[in-house]
């Protein structure tokens, strides 16, 4: 017999015990009845079989037993031999005789009238009729119930595999089809920067800047030199005496500055080296007066000079660089 999808999946929900009291008493009434359906049980059993392999025998502890045995008071009462009665005389009892029949299935026994007086009695054994198989209802509601069940999760099963086999798609989509998606779920074009490392130009000579800072009497007190290319300037000192307490600071006058700008105290030994000119113009730096004044030790407090200049002097060009100018 070829049974359905819903009774091999009931027959196998049976074999792993999954079905409820109800279910499976209706299992076993057909298994009863049909033996094809409990060879199809057995067969699902004994692929099942192997899981119970498994699982490893645990041995209960001694005190499970003796917790048993309270619980049914039985653990301080001995235990007392089992007697039999004894056995009466044999006597033969006739069995009696059946009141009512059983409407559908019949009597056990079919009695037959008593023999009258005159009739003899026949020498052959009397024998009893055949007894009839009870006939076996079920309710096709239980199978249509457990038929509903299992189709359901049979729809999530087919949900489930649609969706992954869908994502599956669109993944495959995005690594080697990006253009075929929708602009939502586009993956966005990566971008990669590379650095492209060029050779460092060749050293162009730079233009070479000096200015003679004299006093009033003549002679240079202090000389200053600029470097074109990278604007940093550095301070000799020639014939100048600092007087105690004092110092001396160099500063930058042009008019296209409204005051003028301290490029800082000149030091005590014999170069001052500043990198304080590369945020200044080159037109500025050209046509600026260079002063020098004595300040208090550390330098002007205010910024701005406190006494006359005393040495001053003028850039002029002494080594031509690429573009004439401090750049």
């Amino acid at each position: 017999m070829a049974y359905s999808e819903d009774h091999i999946a009931l027959a196998a929900e049976y074999a792993l015990g999954t079905l409820d009291a109800d279910e499976r008493t209706q299992v076993e009434t057909m298994m009863a009845v049909d033996n094809e359906f409990a060879a199809l049980v057995q067969a699902w059993e004994f692929r099942l079989g192997t899981l119970n392999q498994m699982v490893g025998l645990v041995e209960p502890r001694p005190v499970v037993w003796e917790n048993i045995k309270a619980a049914i008071g039985h653990a301080g009462a001995p235990q007392t031999p089992l007697v039999l009665p004894e056995t009466p005389a044999a006597t033969v009892t006739p069995p009696p005789a059946p009141t009512t029949d059983d409407p559908e299935f019949g009597s056990a026994f079919d009695p037959e009238p008593p023999p009258s007086a005159g009739m003899p009695q026949s020498a052959e054994p009397r024998r009893l009729p055949e007894l009839r198989q009870p006939r076996v209802v079920f309710d096709e509601r239980n199978v249509t119930a457990l038929s509903n069940r299992v189709k359901r999760w049979r729809g999530i099963a087919s949900a489930a595999t649609a969706i992954a086999a869908a994502l599956l798609v669109t993944l495959g989509l995005q690594i080697y089809r990006p253009d075929a998606l929708p602009n939502a779920i586009r993956p966005k074009p990566r971008i990669q920067t590379v650095e492209v490392k060029t050779p460092a130009p060749a050293l162009a000579p730079s233009a070479q800047y000096v200015a003679l800072l004299q006093g009033p009497n003549g002679g240079p007190a202090f000389i200053m030199t600029i470097d074109g290319a990278t604007k940093n300037f550095t301070v000799r000192k020639v014939d100048a005496a600092s007087e105690p307490g004092k110092s001396f600071e160099l500063w930058l006058i042009s008019d296209r500055l409204p005051q003028p700008r301290s490029l800082g105290v000149i030091g005590a030994d014999d170069f001052t080296a500043r990198p304080v000119l590369s945020g200044y113009d080159p037109d500025v730096i050209n046509g600026a007066t260079y002063a020098v004044t004595v300040e208090q030790a550390g330098g002007s407090p205010n910024g701005q000079p406190t006494s006359a200049p005393i040495f001053t002097g003028k850039l002029i060009e002494t080594v031509p660089g690429a573009s004439g100018s401090p750049r």
